[in-house]
């Protein structure tokens, strides 16, 4: 599911920003975008963001900088300095164009002016880190909760329309029987055969095993126990966006069988109108946590 935080954090006259934000997506992903000195932190970080979070996407992105009143004190990568000048000058001269270096143009690139910290290990500014990344993730996963409010919501619209459709089947499996008996004696009559070369028995079993062959008793059971499953699912504050993957699986194979045993166009048609709904839930399904 889609969402954005923002948190803040201060240590020893340093500010740093946490922002988290999220994408569907099926598995677990989790990217994150440090500054160099705090390269050492990335692990804590993600170890976090995966005891909150369970699917999608999540893009991590940390910054550091003086806090206001912090005082002016700041520190030069001079050897940094001199490889940008380096690069700059000789793409330059490729390119035909006047010298392009500045103080001010070096100044501003990243990495070189930075604030002089007084704090030697990136360790002691995991306090003020996860403190930001705690609020930032907290603002996330409100965003979370309202969009996976809507998608339960849908979601159980969805699965309310293939119970019906289902139901539908269900009165009509008892008729389509019948219905069969009936053509197979109006095409023995429009094939011209008299009455007394009509074999009773014969008939019989063909009936019998058309009504064999068409039995979906086991998969509309399933379904229905798949359609309760998907109801506890959705009342559940866990995350259940695999579990709901797995039986709308399970669903889907118990529909195809249906469609495979279908014994009138009248059956073929609902789950014709079964699978529309069931594959349009499938989709919704991908974006639940």
């Amino acid at each position: 599911m889609t969402g954005y935080g923002r948190g803040e954090g201060a240590r020893r006259g340093l500010k740093i920003t946490v922002e988290v934000s999220s994408v569907n997506r099926k598995q677990t992903e989790v990217s994150v975008t440090l500054p160099r000195d705090l390269e050492v932190l990335e692990a804590q970080i993600r170890a976090e963001i995966n005891r909150r979070v369970s699917r999608g996407r999540i893009m991590v992105r940390v910054a550091v900088q003086s806090a206001p009143g912090a005082g002016g004190k700041t520190a030069v990568d001079l050897a940094l300095a001199k490889s940008y000048a380096h690069d700059l000058r000789h793409l330059a001269k490729e390119l035909a164009l006047e010298d392009p270096v500045t103080l001010d143009l070096l100044s501003r690139l990243p990495g070189v002016v930075q604030p002089a910290r007084e704090i030697s290990e990136a360790e002691e500014l995991w306090p003020a880190t996860s403190a930001a990344l705690s609020a930032a993730m907290d603002l996330l996963l409100q965003m979370r909760q309202r969009e996976g409010a809507f998608l339960a919501r849908d979601l159980k619209q969805r699965t309310t329309r293939m119970r019906r459709a289902v139901a539908r089947i269900q009165r009509l499996v008892p008729g389509a029987v019948k219905h069969y008996r009936a053509q197979l004696l109006q095409r023995i009559h429009d094939a011209g055969l008299p009455a007394a070369a009509l074999d009773e028995e014969r008939l019989l079993k063909e009936v019998f095993f058309f009504a064999d062959r068409s039995d979906v008793t086991e998969e509309l059971t399933r379904l229905q126990s798949h359609f309760q499953q998907l109801d506890d699912c959705l009342k559940s504050a866990e995350p259940v966006g695999r579990t709901l993957d797995f039986l709308s699986q399970e669903i889907n194979r118990e529909v195809n069988t249906l469609g495979s045993k279908a014994a009138n166009s009248l059956i073929s048609r609902e789950v014709v109108s079964l699978k529309a709904e069931l594959e349009k839930f499938r989709e919704q399904v991908q974006n639940v946590e």
